[in-house]
């Protein structure tokens, strides 16, 4: 066991061995979830919610091992076919009784195109009901990262959704509301028990729950608090146990309070621009008739005109480490020998401007969420001026995560600011969603920005189904180097995620920025 995975097992064990009086957890971050729909919109606020109320077949350990959840076994019976033996004795919240026909009934409610959860069933052509707790996948060719893709398939009661004429995902993109987009119905370990949209969410735990829960917590009270000095007002004054959204200007503060501890951790998200590629015309632009993103020497342009090492030391306040890549520390594919973004250089930009015909710059607007990642707001006003050196005149367009997804997802931007986190702890998860060309399913299902690249295409494609490790590692390596250097988005940085609590309040950490409450207990 490596050195990470041994604090991993202490901070567990820690949790495990302390005191069970039944408490609240008051929980706060800077972003509300989008949704209570479990397979309409893959965003890391509203997966790590979801989480505790619906579970998948397999889920991690604390130490990111995949172990059996919903499925208690796996069987290959060839490299295409999967069984699948189901949890037996499991109910839903409401106490209905979990069988093969949930399962069954979920694929085909997160395949629907309306919903952006598609990755995390990626590869599977069918799953076939073998008897009421047995089912069978049957892969269009061998998957890699099954075991690890369906942890976030979160299984629905068929009954349920029936019932309430919820069989179809929201569509969140055109505003749609259902009954599972304001109510929840799962397994697991705590019961979503009310949602009033950024105010607070309230969760309850499940008595009934098939595992055993190591926490003391019997109630969940999370608020989101875009405000920062709000939000570390709360923690201060006791309103709040935990933040897990630290303004970077307070850390070291915090640190130093003996009533606090902060935990600390890096988090597998990149934080990236996406710039539109692939319209004709350039949306909010003056330029006209073309789109000068199209142009490799534009968005190169772009990218050497930013200071990474400045909002790394001035905005982010060293929480943060300048990229070239579009995967973190601790994702299968980073090196770090790639991953060294050059030093900012306007002259070096503006040349590449001119040589592609805008030697006095253009117009664009940039989209930007104010309350979803850290400094999310600065770091787009901090690339507004860096540009304006260069003659990019930027008008900034910072709102809400609810709206601003809105907006992406409608293709109504031109260029825009996106954090990715990656659920699966491997690159292809990122490559697929963002950078492949869009098409069906899976493939391009995050790519907002219409990047198509025929070699990125071919090699994540062939990694889907590579299971030879060496090989796969080459494609990965192969298609993280041609992102980058084609430009087809541009990285910022890695996050790195510190979470302040009480001194009572023990947690693990997690680098996927989804705080657990099954491995959470407060003294």
């Amino acid at each position: 066991m490596n050195f990470k995975a041994l604090l991993a097992a202490a901070a567990l064990s820690a949790v495990i061995a302390a005191p069970v009086q039944a408490q609240t957890l008051r929980w706060a971050a800077q972003n509300d979830i989008l949704t209570l729909d479990p397979h309409s919109q893959n965003h890391a606020t509203t997966n790590a919610i979801m989480a505790h109320a619906y579970e998948g077949l397999t889920r991690y350990t604390a130490q990111y091992q995949v172990e059996p959840a919903l499925a208690t076994k796996w069987t290959y019976i060839s490299p295409t076919q999967v069984r699948f033996e189901l949890r037996r004795g499991v109910k839903f919240h409401d106490g209905t009784p979990f069988t093969a026909d949930d399962v069954v009934f979920s694929f085909g409610r997160i395949k629907q195109p309306q919903g952006t959860m598609g990755i995390y069933v990626t590869g599977i052509a069918e799953i076939r009901k073998i008897d009421d707790h047995t089912v069978d996948f049957i892969m269009s060719a061998p998957n890699p990262l099954l075991l690890r893709n369906i942890i976030d398939f979160r299984i629905m009661s068929k009954t349920w959704a029936e019932k309430n004429r919820t069989a179809n995902v929201q569509d969140y993109k055109a505003k749609e509301e259902n009954f599972a987009s304001r109510n929840a119905m799962g397994t697991g370990s705590y019961r979503i028990t009310g949602w009033t949209p950024e105010q607070r969410i309230t969760m309850t735990v499940n008595t009934d729950w098939w595992d055993k829960n190591a926490s003391n917590v019997k109630d969940v009270v999370y608020t989101p608090i875009k405000s920062d000095p709000t939000r570390v007002a709360a923690l201060l004054s006791g309103d709040v146990d935990m933040l897990t959204d630290l303004p970077t200007q307070d850390v070291a503060r915090l640190r130093n309070d003996a009533k606090l501890k902060i935990v600390d951790g890096p988090e597998v998200r990149t934080i990236f621009l996406a710039p539109d590629m692939g319209s004709p015309e350039l949306k909010y632009s003056n330029v006209k008739g073309k789109n000068p993103f199209a142009d490799k020497r534009v968005r190169q342009a772009l990218s050497m005109a930013i200071d990474r090492a400045a909002i790394q030391r001035n905005t982010m306040r060293g929480l943060s480490i300048p990229a070239s890549l579009l995967v973190a520390p601790g994702v299968n594919g980073h090196d770090p020998a790639l991953d060294a973004p050059a030093r900012a250089d306007a002259d070096g930009a503006r040349k590449l401007l001119a040589e592609a015909g805008y030697p006095d710059g253009f117009e664009v607007r940039l989209n930007c969420p104010n309350n979803r990642y850290v400094n999310d707001e600065e770091i787009c006003q901090n690339i507004v001026a860096m540009w304006a050196r260069i003659g990019v005149k930027t008008t900034l367009a910072a709102e809400n995560m609810a709206t601003f997804i809105q907006k992406v997802q409608n293709f109504d931007s031109s260029i825009y600011l996106l954090g990715w986190g990656v659920a699966t702890y491997d690159a292809q998860y990122a490559l697929q969603s963002l950078v492949r060309t869009r098409a069906t399913g899976a493939d391009g299902n995050f790519n907002f920005s219409k990047a198509s690249d025929a070699t990125v295409d071919r090699l994540v494609d062939a990694m889907k189904t590579e299971t030879d490790v060496a090989k796969r590692n080459a494609m990965i390596r192969e298609a993280l180097i041609r992102t980058r250097d084609e430009v087809l988005v541009i990285p910022l940085h890695h996050q790195v995620r510190p979470w302040a609590m009480k001194a009572g309040v023990a947690t693990v950490h997690r680098s996927d920025d989804r705080p657990e409450v099954r491995f959470t207990t407060i003294r």
